[in-house]
C-alpha cells in the first residue's frame, strides 16, 4: 500500500508519479503510416505507469482517457500538487484498478496537448509548431502509436484495456486490431459509432473555435490564441458532458450574487452562466484549441460499420477474441444507453463472452469519472476473472 494519502476520501493514492516519453519514427523510413495514407515521423508519446510489472509481464492494465484528458490517470507529481490525475478514484491501492495487482499504463493519444505529438507540437520541416500541417488521426492511428509504446516496454499481451468515452472507443479498437494482444475490454459510456447529434455539437464546437479571429486558420502560436473560441467550444462540450438532472439539482434558476435580472447582456444573471464561464476559462488554460479539433474529428470519424471488409458491426466482431465488460449511464444523452445495447448485440451475436450493466446515475455522460462503488467493484470482479482465466 502506498504510504501517500490521497487529498480527497476515495483512498490511497499511487503516490508521487512522473510523466515519461518515448520517441520512434525517428528516420523517414520509420515514419508512422496513417489510415489518411500521411507518413508522420518523428512520434513521441507521454506517458505514466502505475504498480509493478510481473515477472511474466502478464499483469498490464492500458487505461485510455477522453477527449480533455492526457496520461496523468493517477497520483500526484509532487507533494504539493493538490489535484490528482484524472480517475484518482479508480486506480490505486485497494481500488477498482488495484496498483497492488496490476501494472497500469496511461498514455495521451496522438493528436492531443499532453506530451503525445500533435498540432503544437514541433514541426521538423519548418521548426515550427504544426498547425493545421499536422495530418487529421484516427482513433486507429491512436492505437498504433499505443502499440509502438507497449512494444517499446516489450509488453507482448494486455490483461485488459479501459476507457470511457473516446476512450472506450480506443479500447474496442484494440481489441479489434490487436485480438491477439487483448484479454479483456472494459468500454465505458461510449458508442460503436457517432450518432448524427454527436457529430453535431462537435462540429459546432469546430466552428466557434475557427471564427474566433485569432485561430488565424491554425497558425496562432506566435500570438494570442484563440481563447473565446475555445472556451465556447468547451461550455458546448460541458453541456453535452452533464444531464438536466444534474444542471437542475446544482444550479437551478438561481441567480448568481444578486436578487433581480440585470437587464444587461455583458453581465452574469445565473449561476449556470458562471459555471459554464468558469469551465470554458480553465480549459483554455490547458488545452490547445488545434488539439480539439483533431481529437473531435478522430471520434466523429469512428465507426466500426465502416471498417475495411465488413458492412456491419456483427461482422466486425468475428474476430475479435478479448472478453467484454460495457457500462453505460441511465442519464447520459451523449451516448445513451441503446448504443451500448447495439454493441453487446453485436458481440453475442459472435458468441464473445460479454457483460453489461447499466447504471443508474443522474451525472450524465460524465458518471464514468465520478466516485461510484458500483462501477469499481464491476471493474475489479472482471480484472480479476479475466485474471484468473489467463492463469489457467
Amino acid at each position: 500500500m502506498s504510504e501517500y494519502t490521497a487529498h480527497d476520501a476515495s483512498g490511497p493514492s499511487v503516490g508521487i508519479v512522473t510523466k515519461q516519453s518515448y520517441t520512434f519514427a525517428e528516420k523517414p523510413a520509420e515514419a508512422l503510416v496513417l489510415e489518411s495514407g500521411t507518413r508522420l515521423g518523428p512520434v513521441t508519446v507521454a506517458y505514466e505507469t502505475y504498480g509493478e510489472l510481473s515477472p511474466t509481464r502478464d499483469n498490464v492494465v492500458l487505461i485510455h482517457h477522453a477527449l480533455s484528458g492526457d496520461c496523468h490517470a493517477a497520483g500526484y507529481y509532487s507533494k504539493a500538487d493538490t489535484k490528482p490525475g484524472w480517475w484518482e478514484t479508480m486506480v490505486g491501492p485497494g481500488k477498482g484498478i488495484d496498483t497492488d495487482h496490476y501494472f497500469v499504463v496511461s498514455t495521451s493519444i496522438l493528436g492531443s496537448c499532453g506530451g503525445t505529438t500533435g498540432p503544437c507540437s514541433t514541426n521538423p520541416a519548418t521548426g515550427k509548431p504544426y498547425g493545421l500541417d499536422f495530418p487529421v488521426v484516427t482513433v486507429g492511428d491512436m492505437v498504433e502509436v499505443q502499440k509502438k509504446l507497449l512494444d517499446h516496454l516489450r509488453i507482448e499481451r494486455l490483461l485488459a484495456v479501459v476507457g470511457g468515452s473516446l476512450g472506450g472507443m480506443q479500447a474496442l479498437e484494440w481489441s479489434l486490431r490487436f485480438p491477439d494482444r487483448v484479454g479483456g475490454v472494459i468500454a465505458l459510456a461510449t458508442t460503436m459509432r457517432h450518432s448524427a447529434l454527436a457529430i453535431a455539437f462537435n462540429e459546432i464546437a469546430r466552428q466557434a473555435i475557427m471564427a474566433d479571429p485569432n485561430w488565424n486558420n491554425g497558425h496562432y502560436y506566435d500570438g494570442e490564441k484563440p481563447a473565446t473560441g475555445l472556451a465556447v467550444a468547451r461550455m458546448i462540450g460541458h453541456v453535452t458532458y452533464l444531464s438536466d438532472v444534474a444542471l437542475r439539482r446544482k444550479f437551478g434558476r438561481r441567480l448568481q450574487g444578486k436578487e433581480d435580472f440585470s437587464f444587461q447582456f455583458d453581465d452574469i444573471d445565473f449561476q449556470v452562466e458562471s459555471y459554464l464561464r468558469h469551465q470554458g476559462s480553465k480549459f483554455v488554460e490547458r488545452f490547445d484549441a488545434n488539439s480539439f479539433l483533431y481529437v473531435t474529428k478522430a471520434a466523429d470519424y469512428f465507426d466500426l460499420e465502416r471498417r475495411a471488409e465488413a458492412d456491419s458491426a456483427v461482422k466486425v466482431f468475428a474476430g475479435a477474441k478479448a472478453s467484454f465488460l460495457v457500462v453505460s449511464f441511465t442519464s447520459d444523452w451523449l451516448y445513451p444507453t441503446y448504443q451500448s445495447r447495439e454493441l453487446v448485440r453485436a458481440l453475442k451475436k459472435n458468441n464473445r463472452d460479454v457483460s453489461f450493466c447499466e447504471i443508474k446515475a443522474d451525472a450524465g455522460h460524465d458518471a464514468f469519472l465520478i466516485p461510484n462503488q458500483r462501477l469499481s467493484r464491476l471493474i475489479a470482479n472482471f480484472l480479476e476473472r479475466v485474471r484468473r482465466e489467463q492463469s489457467k
